[in-house]
C-alpha cells in the first residue's frame, strides 16, 4: 500500500484517502463550471416574414399658398381691420391707409379728363365746319388737314387723361389692402399710425386647407419606390403618413404628388412632395415632421438592433448552434428600419441569435437559451 505524509505533521495518509479527496474537489469544480457556463440568455429564432416596412424622412411643412402682404402705396396706417391668427376671406379689407392725397389725385384726373374731352369736342366741331368750307372750295384742303390734326391731338389727350384717371383710381384702391386669397394671417408687426411706403411688409397670409410636406430620399430609395409603384395594383404606394413633433401621427394620410427631376449631385438625393388635407388646421407653415413611407416586403429577415455589435466597421451577432454554444457571426444588413435591421447576408431562417447581453457573453460559451418573442418594435 502506498502512503503519503505531510511536511508539517509528519503523519502518514493512505493513498485511497488522497484519491477520494481529489474526486470530491474535481466534482465541485465541474459543478461550479457547469453553473457558470449554463447561464440563461434571451435568444431570438429568425423567421422569414412578409410585412410592410416604414421608412422615416424628415419633412418640411409648407402652405400651398403663403405670401407676404406689402403696402403698394405711401402713407400711414389709418385702420387695422383684422387680428393676428384670424382667418380671412379673399377680397376682405385688412388695412386702410390714409387716402386724402389719392382722393385728390382722382378728382384732379377727373377734371383733366373733362377738359380734354371738351377740347376734343371743340376740335371735332371745327373739323366739320372746315370740311364744309373746303368742300365749297372756300378754303384750301390744307386748312382741313390742319383741323383734323388738331382733333387727333385732342382725342389723344382724352385717352391720356383716361389713363391718368385709371391710375389715380388704382392708387386710391391701394390704400385699402385686401386679402389676395382666403387664409390665416400671421403676425402684424406695425400698428395704427405707422408710416409705410411702397413695399413695406405688413403681414403674411397662408392658405392652410391643404399643406405640402417636402422630404428627401436617396437615389436607391427612389428607384425602390418607382418599382414598388409599378407593382402596386391597389395604387397605395403613393400614400404616406405624417408623424408630428410630439411623435403622434397626423390623423389624415397624404399622397405623394410630385418629385424633383434631378438628383442632387452633392447629397445623392431628390425631393418628394406630398399633400396633406389640413381640415383641423393642426399643421402650420414652417413646422417640421416625419413622413412615413410604407413599402410592402416579402420573405425578409429582421433582427433586433440591440443584437448587433460592431468591430472595425463590420457588423456581427452572437449565433447559437444546436448545442447551445455561442459563436461570433458576421452579417451584412441591407437596411435599417426603426429598431431593426433587414438582413442581406449572413443569416437565414431558423438561425438563433442572442437577443441582448453582448457585453456579458464570450465566444465559445455554452448557455441556456430562453426564446423570446420579438415583434420588431423594441
Amino acid at each position: 500500500m502506498h502512503i503519503f505524509f505531510t511536511k508539517k505533521t509528519k503523519q502518514f495518509i493512505p493513498f485511497y484517502l488522497v484519491f477520494f479527496l481529489l474526486i470530491i474537489v474535481s466534482c465541485k469544480s465541474k459543478k461550479a463550471a457547469e453553473t457558470v457556463s449554463f447561464t440563461e440568455f434571451p435568444v431570438v429564432e429568425l423567421k422569414e416574414i412578409d410585412t410592410t416596412l416604414e421608412r422615416e424622412y424628415v419633412a418640411q411643412i409648407q402652405s400651398i399658398k403663403n405670401v407676404e402682404i406689402r403696402s403698394q402705396a405711401n402713407g400711414y396706417i389709418k385702420n387695422i381691420l383684422v387680428d393676428e391668427g384670424e382667418y380671412v376671406t379673399e377680397g376682405q379689407v385688412l388695412f386702410q391707409l390714409n387716402a386724402e392725397k389719392y382722393k385728390n389725385e382722382v378728382q384732379k384726373s377727373i377734371a383733366l379728363k373733362g377738359s380734354a374731352e371738351a377740347e376734343m369736342s371743340a376740335a371735332e366741331v371745327d373739323v366739320r365746319r372746315v370740311k364744309i368750307l373746303a368742300d365749297k372750295n372756300v378754303i384750301s384742303k390744307t386748312e382741313l388737314e390742319f383741323a383734323e390734326a388738331k382733333y387727333k391731338i385732342a382725342k389723344a389727350k382724352v385717352a391720356e387723361a383716361s389713363v391718368n384717371q385709371t391710375n389715380a383710381n388704382l392708387l386710391l384702391s391701394f390704400t385699402y389692402i385686401k386679402a389676395p386669397f382666403s387664409g390665416v394671417l400671421n403676425r402684424i408687426p406695425l400698428k395704427v399710425g405707422s408710416l409705410v411706403s411702397e413695399g413695406t411688409f405688413l403681414t403674411t397670409i397662408s392658405d392652410v386647407k391643404s399643406m405640402f410636406a417636402y422630404f428627401n430620399v436617396s437615389e436607391k430609395e427612389y428607384l425602390d419606390y418607382i418599382e414598388n409603384k409599378k407593382n402596386d395594383n391597389e395604387h397605395h404606394s403613393n400614400e404616406v403618413y405624417l408623424e408630428l413633433a410630439n411623435s403622434k401621427r397626423f390623423p389624415f394620410m397624404g399622397k405623394i404628388e410630385t418629385m424633383e427631376t434631378e438628383v442632387n449631385s452633392s447629397t445623392g438625393s431628390l425631393a418628394f412632395r406630398a399633400r396633406f388635407q389640413n381640415k383641423d388646421g393642426m399643421l402650420k407653415h414652417g413646422s417640421t415632421a416625419k413622413v412615413l413611407l410604407t413599402t410592402p416586403s416579402k420573405n425578409i429577415i429582421l433582427i433586433p438592433q440591440k443584437s448587433v455589435f460592431e468591430i472595425q466597421d463590420k457588423n456581427y451577432v452572437y449565433s447559437i448552434d444546436t448545442s447551445n454554444k455561442v459563436s461570433i457571426k458576421s452579417i451584412v444588413p441591407a437596411n435599417r428600419i426603426g429598431n431593426a435591421y433587414i438582413i442581406k447576408d449572413g443569416l437565414k431562417a431558423g438561425d438563433k441569435i442572442l437577443y441582448e447581453g453582448n457585453q456579458t457573453i464570450k465566444e465559445g460559451q455554452v448557455i441556456q437559451p430562453k426564446l423570446v418573442v420579438w415583434d420588431g418594435s423594441k
